[in-house]
């Protein structure tokens, strides 16, 4: 059955799907490099993205899905059999799967006390245990597995009430000194790429072409993203791209330049981006990536630590919001052989 963008924004909404499910994201990745292939058995669907290795190898992924009713397993067992057939046949080594499930909450994002020593609530021990039983094997994540999630459905007095008070007092300082935040068009996405290249040559880590993320502008904005640019007397000091999924926005992308870095201009447009995401009525904002560890460790060791995504989690502790952390990845293996070929040159290429 072929669907159609309007058939797969249903199955989404009717799923809480995340925003990595989103017809809109499986034509981004479709432009650079990968596969969109859109499932539905009954009630339940998966997009699932393959991307192409040499001798006509692929490997599957499925991010922040599938779209399932996670206290229903024969739904989900179901499709997981139609998502095998197609994997197989399109001659994956492997499929990656990255439930959308917070290890600390229900299905109806509602907290809850693990009921064992898996640390688990009880729905989620059941996916798992599914997992497990079904040959799949625990593995590392593709997107972040933790995260930090703001509570949208307070006043912004209270929002702010919940930020550290150095974090407060920079944004309320940009402000005081001239700093202005407005939103950007397609145009202003060349602005973006070259605080990004900026950013990243002063971070050490990599930023997606110019082409990327002029296409995920494109895709999503005007309805389910926005650019947010903030200035000081018309130079540009700091961006950020936030993006639209049911009742949760989510910071994925910002940049920062050397320039004038007392203005506390990226305070200032993370602020706007979470005014943004209430006045559209969301829930939730996720701040998107820290260190995959648990409070307490965070909180003993962001001081010390500059690695990995230690340097960008001291900015957005300040922000407050729920520690978040997914149940994580589960790999189901079609080719022994060629999937540990396979992850030795993934080291090699991380190391």
């Amino acid at each position: 059955m072929s669907l159609t963008p309007e058939q797969w924004a249903g199955l989404i909404e009717a799923r809480r799907g995340h925003l990595l499910q989103s017809w809109a994201w499986g034509e981004l990745k479709s432009r650079f490099g990968w596969t969109a292939l859109r499932l539905q058995v009954d009630e339940a669907a998966a997009q699932i993205l393959f991307r192409r290795l040499p001798l006509g190898q692929t490997i599957a992924y499925i991010p922040k899905g599938p779209l399932v009713d996670w206290s229903n397993p024969a739904q989900y067992r179901a499709l997981f059999s139609t998502i095998h057939a197609e994997a197989k046949r399109r001659r994956a080594i492997f499929l990656k799967v990255e439930p959308d499930l917070d290890a600390s909450r229900n299905a109806d994002n509602e907290p809850v006390s693990p009921a064992d020593s898996s640390g688990l609530p009880p729905s989620h021990g059941t996916v798992v245990d599914f997992f497990t039983a079904s040959g799949f094997m625990p593995a590392d994540t593709i997107q972040p597995r933790t995260s930090l999630v703001i509570d949208l459905s307070r006043d912004e007095a209270s929002i702010l009430a919940t930020m550290k008070q150095k974090t407060r007092y920079n944004i309320r300082l940009a402000e005081k000194r001239g700093v202005t935040v407005r939103q950007g068009s397609a145009a202003d996405v060349v602005t973006f790429h070259a605080l990004a290249q900026t950013t990243a040559n002063r971070n050490e880590f990599g930023v997606h072409s110019l082409d990327y993320y002029q296409t995920a502008y494109d895709l999503f904005a005007p309805d389910r993203c926005a650019l947010l640019i903030a200035e000081a007397e018309t130079e540009p000091l700091a961006a950020l791209m936030v993006f639209s999924q049911g009742q949760t926005a989510t910071y994925f992308y910002g940049a920062s330049s050397n320039t004038q870095r007392q203005l506390m201009a990226p305070y200032l447009v993370q602020w706007a981006a979470i005014r943004w995401a209430q006045s559209r009525g969301h829930r939730c904002y996720d701040l998107w990536g820290i260190p995959d560890a648990d409070p307490a460790t965070l909180e003993a060791e962001f001081e010390q630590r500059r690695d990995g995504l230690w340097g960008v989690y001291r900015f957005k502790r300040g922000f407050g919001g729920r520690h978040v952390q997914s149940i994580g990845a589960f790999d189901y293996v079609y080719q022994p052989l060629l999937y540990q070929l396979y992850k030795l040159y993934r080291n090699r290429l991380t190391a």
